[in-house]
């Protein structure tokens, strides 16, 4: 009788043993995953602090073109409403949509730009130009940033055993901040270059 008492406390031994570990491995597990998405959403904070720094400027760029240009109103119209989409964006999709789209009619409003000599030439718009350009150097870091931080969350939930503790967590992936294959050939365009005409 008394070895089955020992053998019985050895293996109820053995369980809690097991079972401590398998709660520290959770525990592990699920502290790495949370830091992981808390590291996604910070870096998806910082592109949409870049964007609205960005979307910030275009209204005194709008401006200032519209001083020179007055048969463009539909594409000043384009830019309002694509910073209007940026401003609005809830999810990262969102806001990847309309990035996309303000870099494109950005990218039309260099087309109309090169053919207003004097509007190339004014102090306010290099100046803007300028503070626009510094921030596109931005939103790429953030980006790189961001779907780096994603790449980090999306392979911890992924692999065993953080893919069981996501599971029960209900986490699933992140999307990436995708930039259009149209943004990717024309990135916005800053010219400096006042004594072209």
């Amino acid at each position: 009788m008394k070895k089955k008492g020992i053998a019985a406390i050895g293996i109820m031994g053995i369980i809690a043993v097991i079972a401590i570990v398998l709660a520290g491995v959770y525990v592990g597990t699920y502290n790495s995953i949370i830091g992981l998405e808390q590291g996604v959403d910070e870096k998806a904070s910082a592109i949409k602090t870049q964007l609205e720094r960005r979307a910030d400027l275009i209204p005194n760029l709008v401006s200032t073109v519209k001083g020179y240009t007055s048969h463009e109103q539909s594409v000043i119209d384009t830019i309002t409403d694509a910073r209007a989409a940026v401003s609005g964006a809830s999810s990262i999709k969102e806001l990847s949509d309309a990035n996309n789209k303000l870099n494109s009619a950005l990218n039309n409003l260099n087309v109309i730009i090169e053919n207003y000599p004097d509007l190339k030439a004014d102090k306010t718009f290099i100046g803007l130009m300028d503070e626009l350009a510094g921030t596109e150097n931005r939103i790429v870091t953030a980006r790189n940033d961001y779907n780096e931080a994603v790449k980090d969350y999306n392979m911890k939930i992924s692999t065993i055993p953080s893919s069981i503790v996501a599971g029960m967590m209900g986490k699933e992936k992140k999307d990436y901040f995708e930039v259009s294959d149209e943004s990717k050939l024309k990135v916005p365009e800053v010219n400096f270059d006042t004594n072209k005409e």
